[in-house]
């Protein structure tokens, strides 16, 4: 049986979207697109709006999820929360951007992680 990445990244953000639920989020839009990027989740956490990468990996072997959100992916999803936040009229909102780490198989149950505040507009990164 081959693997299907597409089919697994999509299982990953399900999971990612019930923990975020769990932990108080409001789900509020799922892989917005713009022409310079996407982001996976869209959500509120109390009156802070959070731009979620979702990252799933069925094991370290490629290295941690939080690595594979580079400066690159990193301006991509930037550029794509200010198209957002343009389209969507949200002057003055406060906002900042988490990813969230989905590990595991199925048969061997995941493991999630939520990194606040884990990168900045400026590039700086925070909780890595």
């Amino acid at each position: 049986m081959t693997f299907n990445t597409r089919l697994f990244g999509n299982n990953g953000e399900d999971i990612a979207v019930s923990y975020l639920k769990d932990e108080g989020y409001k789900i509020v839009e799922r892989n917005y697109r713009a022409s310079r990027g996407e982001i996976d989740i869209v959500a509120y956490d109390g009156e802070r709006l959070a731009f979620i990468e979702v990252k799933a990996r069925r094991n370290r072997e490629f290295g941690e999820g939080q690595w594979a959100v580079d400066s690159r992916k990193q301006r991509q999803i930037i550029k794509a929360a200010l198209n957002y936040m343009m389209h969507r009229k949200l002057k003055n909102m406060a906002y900042r951007f988490d990813t969230v780490i989905v590990e595991g198989q199925q048969a061997d149950g995941y493991k999630v992680m939520l990194i606040k505040d884990a990168f900045q507009p400026d590039g700086s990164a925070y909780n890595v």
